[in-house]
């Protein structure tokens, strides 16, 4: 390499490091609460609940001591539908007896194993909320230090049909099949969807991409496969991926959602997905006013299915 050459790699080298600036996460401790709450309707859907949890710094250490700290209690959340307002109540899972911890799992669609941490969530109770497609939904919650807002609609709901088994591409399998479905996506609105599956009586598990828009199917009538959601916490066999074992019963709970939530959930979905050192920073979208997190209203059915062995 001559000098002219060096020369003009220096100052190249020293140009592209002055229009650089590292990017560092906000990690600003003015908003130190993480709100997480939902409203459904429609068959199967549950009572409305928040959960409010304490934020920690984006580079922190942490061990199962320090989780129920985590939780906020003694808030003031109420919830209005348009018609009326319901305070919602806070429940804690070591104020309940051991049958009642497990229908709150069942409902929350929680392991079991998760009971051994005191969860903590405020919840309407008495099922006081009309719950229903077309609504709007006002979050307001108040705590000892500040007053958040959100709102929400629950959208109508654009059911599934036709579902079927077939072998999985490739061999023919007597073990494993993959699931179709069928939808008439709406043509007058952009509509969103987010779907959970299960197997037999286990809790519902979201798949690794849970939400998907109608950009490029609006107003189409077509049928789809709908991949089991696999837990992350488990290695799968490639080939196994996202297939249905033969002779299990299923639940598929499709969700229609609004455009906030589809935000929420997308980009909560990309940052879980993005892992590696070399993947980037997300930022999760939210609709809390002054704070981090999601309150989402969800238009619900609950299919369940037997997987036939031919």
């Amino acid at each position: 390499m001559n000098f002219k050459t060096f020369i003009s790699l220096l100052f190249a080298a020293l140009w592209l490091n002055s229009c650089t600036e590292p990017f560092e996460p906000d990690t600003d401790i003015n908003q130190p609460l993480v709100v997480e709450g939902y409203v459904e309707a429609g068959p199967g859907s549950i009572a409305a609940y928040v959960i409010i949890t304490r934020a920690l710094p984006f580079i922190t250490e942490i061990g199962p001591d320090q989780l129920g700290d985590l939780f906020v209690n003694g808030a003031d959340v109420k919830v209005s539908d348009g018609d009326k307002t319901v305070q919602l109540t806070e429940l804690c899972l070591d104020d309940l007896p051991e049958e009642a911890k497990i229908l709150v799992a069942e409902a929350l669609n929680l392991d079991v194993d998760s009971l051994a941490l005191n969860i903590c969530a405020y919840v309407d109770v008495l099922d006081e909320l009309i719950r229903e497609e077309g609504r709007t939904y006002n979050l307001r919650i108040e705590t000892a230090e500040e007053i958040l807002t959100a709102t929400t609609t629950i959208p109508r709901y654009v059911p599934l049909y036709d579902f079927r088994f077939d072998d999985p591409p490739g061999e023919p399998s007597e073990k494993w099949a993959r699931l179709y479905t069928t939808i008439d996506d709406p043509a007058d609105e952009v509509n969103f969807y987010r779907y959970k599956s299960a197997v037999e009586d286990e809790p519902l598990v979201t798949p690794f991409n849970s939400v998907v828009n109608d950009v490029f199917y609006n107003g189409q009538s077509f049928e789809f496969p709908l991949s089991k959601a696999e837990d992350l916490q488990e290695e799968v066999p490639f080939e196994e991926f996202g297939l249905f074992a033969r002779g299990d019963s299923i639940t598929i709970k499709w969700m229609a959602i609004d455009e906030d939530h589809f935000d929420f959930w997308n980009t909560r979905d990309f940052s879980a997905n993005s892992a590696g050192p070399f993947s980037s920073y997300t930022r999760i979208n939210g609709n809390i006013e002054g704070a981090l997190g999601i309150w989402g209203g969800y238009s619900v059915d609950n299919y369940r299915l037997f997987v036939p062995f031919e």
